[in-house]
């Protein structure tokens, strides 16, 4: 199977020249082209084997809270079952996105005590949900609880699995130059992708993420999605090297703890000072260097950093 885009432009951002996506049955081959910030042309080439995608997500599901709450209500159910009815009698009822325990037994303490076993029930009952479904409960910039894709886990399951991405990048750059030659021309071809307009975080709880290799093989992603495949390669390029994501309102990029430069643009996080860069595109960000909109936020502290590991 063979997926293929053409197109040649002059508009001033990221500039996708050529896509194509090969499969085979071991692996799919991914081919771009395009055009980076100095008008050179680029192109990498790399296969990535179905085996080691077989066990990451391809998909992510918008989180429903009805949805999780069923689940939670079901699990309390089967909890609530193996109580002696000599001990205590529950009973389980959802109104709304709540669900609400009457329980009647011989003394307060009794009832106390059932009462927090259910809720325990509950509490682990909608964490493994969260799990399952990887999603995970965060804080938004406005320090604001919300539900959204694991982004951290997204990284460490894929790291393996882009490997051979990882590397195609690598095998171009001058193998006696830093890091930040290899960072600027992934950062090229990432920024080259179309972009995918990111819907409220907090509202969409999920909804149009892309998991890396999801993002590769529609040759399209949001901030978020975009993020996270970046991070996904950097960490295979530099397992050891602190990194964080950096998640404002409505936008998402990365910090990396390397030594700045002038004019670099970085946040500090545990006594660390992170470099900044934005994958997302389509305008040419070299690495050190983010838009005047998160300069402010940054600033502002208006932002919450979830770290690599």
């Amino acid at each position: 199977m063979l997926i293929c885009l053409l197109g040649w432009g002059s508009d001033a951002g990221a500039r996708q020249q050529f896509f194509e996506r090969t499969t085979t049955d071991t692996g799919f081959g991914f081919h771009y082209q395009w055009v980076d910030r100095n008008n050179a042309m680029q192109s990498v080439r790399f296969t990535l084997a179905r085996e080691a995608l077989a066990d990451v997500p391809l998909q992510q599901t918008a989180y429903r809270p009805a949805i999780a709450q069923r689940y939670v209500y079901v699990e309390m159910l089967k909890s609530a079952r193996e109580i002696d009815p000599r001990v205590a009698r529950v009973n389980l009822s959802q109104r709304g996105n709540d669900i609400q325990m009457a329980v009647v037994a011989g003394n307060n303490n009794q009832i106390t005590q059932v009462k927090q076993q259910l809720t325990r029930a509950r509490e682990l009952a909608f964490d493994e949900y969260l799990d399952e479904h990887y999603f995970t409960e965060y804080r938004t910039p406005m320090n604001q609880p919300a539900i959204k894709p694991d982004h951290v886990r997204y990284v460490s399951e894929n790291t393996m699995a882009l490997i051979p991405l990882s590397q195609a990048f690598y095998e171009k750059v001058d193998q006696q130059s830093d890091a930040r030659n290899y960072m600027n021309l992934m950062l090229g071809w990432l920024q080259s992708i179309p972009y995918d307009t990111l819907e409220d975080r907090a509202d969409s709880h999920g909804a149009g993420f892309s998991p890396p290799f999801t993002l590769l093989s529609q040759n399209l992603g949001d901030c978020d999605s975009k993020a996270v495949l970046a991070a996904s390669i950097v960490r295979a390029f530099l397992p050891s090297t602190p990194m964080v994501l950096v998640l404002l309102d409505q936008h998402a990029l990365l910090g990396l703890a390397i030594a700045p430069v002038a004019g670099d643009t970085t946040l500090k996080h545990n006594n660390r000072d992170f470099v900044l860069f934005d994958p997302t595109g389509p305008a040419q960000l070299p690495f050190g260097q983010v838009s005047p909109d998160t300069v402010m936020a940054v600033r502002n502290q208006r932002y919450v950093l979830e770290a690599i590991q």
